[in-house]
């Protein structure tokens, strides 16, 4: 009895460190894990042996893919042409985000995919003046809900799937979540398009509101034939409206337009002179046909970020830049890196880039190679070299082969031709070796944190099970819901382990209801893998607060969003999942 009453003050000791956030999960969990060591709850293999789990290590697989897929263009390109311009309504562009983001999120670990896609949307909202706030949440939800579709699309499935195996029974299948998962997502989906842009607050984040107040940098870029935009307005474009850029000046031939209109044409062979921030002039000029300058080795649409990276460097006052123009100055040859923009504090350059001639103090904003830090940081030539915005990005062609080594991924493991770590770690393995991603990248890619909060939930989810707690909350939980039938426990199970999410990490939930949802079958004669189905739903059902799933923290910051916008539109999702998924459920136990 000891053991029970033991575990059970660890686990709500555990549980108000982890809601009260007074140290970071992994700590709390370790900890948690030490001292079931100690009180001889569990073995010493007992406790590590998530450490050597197949769903964890496939986990950590998964974010190098993940990251891998960062720098393809495709991403990018494919969000900002679903998301459309002005002419689209809020709900058209629901449609078109959250259902491709869903079903991304089913064949990727979904935590990744929305770190990847938030830079990406926030860089649409800033071009079209609308609130990132109204679609980072609704982001999150359709990745969540996305990651119950298959075995791979959350790290919860996979602890749940290496649980399974622990106790000796079969592992999920990789659409064995799919029959509850898919028909969630859809209707949840659609609740998040009727409802979801009403429910969601429109408000800016700190840094956008402080971006109007940094330095601006002047660049220059030229209008080429192939740039979508020709013969519409400046209005049209989308360049009148942009967010911490400015246009400030057009150079057409011999004539040159100071005060540019939003009804100006725009016309091949122009030149577009822009003041503002460094992250919106790298981005605009990603554009295919506005070139900023023209060097084969440095083509940002075409660029290496293993290779390539971006700097800002003040020029010093020995620098033998000074007196010359930037054309003059061989910055290229000397180098080996080009200038992208200038800053001049006070003063605002109306000159083509090129005839600029540099002065002390100017900062430049550099594209160039990754060495270029370490030599010339303590050189004469600049006061100050620092990096500037970080860039993932690569060539054409490994863009496109990281999409077929993941299509291929799925494949094989969807056809169970080998289990998922093999073909998650075939795919990590060709990644680096085709160099689109580093090995450097790769181990920095890698969420330690989630890695090790998963690794110890495995042991905690073993000491509730060996002390017998699983086994006295899964009688309380049958006792009090009991008159209900299965339909009563089936929603039972669901409300507890959701609930939970509102306040502990969802890998931690579903490693603590793991052993109480085993019990709650053999108790009842229910079909052990329907509540487990129920488990794996619940667990990653956390849309009411930001602190149960990784994902609404990763918004949480960048949408300016506070803890009520969670409350206000998760609860009524929380609750209509928790009905559906019984509904499902106890018709699939046909009782």
């Amino acid at each position: 009895m000891f053991e029970t009453y033991y575990t059970a003050a660890i686990l709500l000791i555990m549980s108000i460190a982890l809601a009260k956030e007074y140290y970071s999960p992994p700590i709390i969990l370790f900890g948690s894990l030490l001292l079931l060591i100690v009180g001889n709850v569990i073995t010493i293999d007992e406790a590590f042996v998530g450490f050597s789990n197949k769903g964890m290590l496939t986990v950590g697989l998964l974010f190098v893919i993940s990251a891998a897929l960062q720098s393809s263009q495709v991403f990018e390109r494919t969000i900002h042409q679903l998301l459309g311009k002005q002419n689209i309504s809020m709900r058209g562009r629901y449609i078109r985000l959250l259902f491709p983001v869903a079903i991304l999120s089913a064949f990727l670990n979904n935590t990744p995919i929305v770190g990847t896609l938030i830079p990406i949307i926030k860089n649409w909202s800033k071009k079209n003046n609308i609130s990132s706030s109204k679609f980072l949440i609704p982001l999150s939800y359709a990745a969540i809900l996305g990651g119950m579709v298959t075995l791979i699309g959350t790290s919860t499935n996979l602890i749940v799937h290496g649980l399974l195996i622990e106790y000796g029974m079969k592992g999920l299948g990789f659409f064995e979540i799919t029959k509850i998962g898919l028909p969630v997502a859809i209707i949840m989906i659609g609740f998040l398009i009727i409802f979801g842009y009403k429910l969601l607050p429109e408000r800016k984040e700190i840094l956008e509101k402080l971006g109007e107040h940094t330095r601006e940098f002047v660049s220059e870029m030229k209008v080429l034939a192939n740039y979508e935009n020709i013969g519409k307005s400046i209005e049209e474009a989308g360049l009148r409206h942009l967010s911490g850029l400015f246009l400030f000046q057009i150079s057409r031939g011999k004539e040159v337009i100071n005060t540019v209109s939003p009804d100006e044409i725009i016309l091949e062979n122009d030149y577009l002179f822009f003041t503002g921030i460094t992250e919106t002039i790298y981005e605009l000029q990603k554009n295919p046909g506005l070139q900023i300058v023209q060097d084969p080795e440095f083509d940002i649409t075409n660029i290496d970020s293993n290779i390539v990276s971006t700097f800002e460097a003040v020029v010093s006052s020995n620098s033998p830049l000074i007196g010359h123009s930037v054309r003059e100055s061989k910055f290229r040859d000397r180098y080996d890196g080009i200038i992208l923009a200038i800053h001049r504090a006070g003063e605002r350059i109306d000159k083509k880039v090129g005839d600029i001639i540099i002065k002390p103090s100017d900062t430049l904003f550099i594209l160039a190679k990754k060495g270029f830090y370490k030599k010339w940081y303590h050189s004469m030539d600049f006061h100050l070299v620092s990096s500037s915005l970080e860039i993932f990005a690569k060539p054409a062609w490994k863009s496109n082969l990281s999409i077929v080594l993941l299509l291929g991924m799925v494949l094989v493991a969807a056809c169970n031709l080998v289990p998922i770590i093999v073909a998650a770690g075939f795919t990590a393995l060709l990644m680096i070796l085709t160099k689109i991603i580093s090995f450097d990248e790769s181990k920095k890619s890698i969420n330690w944190n989630v890695l090790i909060v998963i690794a110890t939930s495995f042991g905690i989810a073993k000491g509730l099970s060996n002390s017998g707690l699983a086994s006295m909350i899964a009688n309380f939980l049958i006792t009090a819901t009991n008159i209900f039938g299965d339909i009563g426990i089936i929603m039972g199970l669901f409300f507890v382990t959701s609930t939970l999410t509102w306040i502990i990490t969802n890998s931690a939930v579903a490693a603590i209801m793991f052993p109480i949802t085993h019990e709650i079958a053999q108790s009842t004669g229910i079909d052990t893998r329907a509540l487990i189905l129920v488990l794996v739903i619940a667990a990653s059902t956390c849309f009411a607060t930001p602190i149960g799933y990784q994902t609404n923290m990763m918004v949480y910051g960048p949408g300016g969003y506070k803890f009520r916008d969670f409350l206000k539109i998760g609860i009524p999702m929380n609750i209509l999942v928790g009905v559906i998924v019984t509904f499902l459920v106890y018709l699939g136990l046909g009782r």
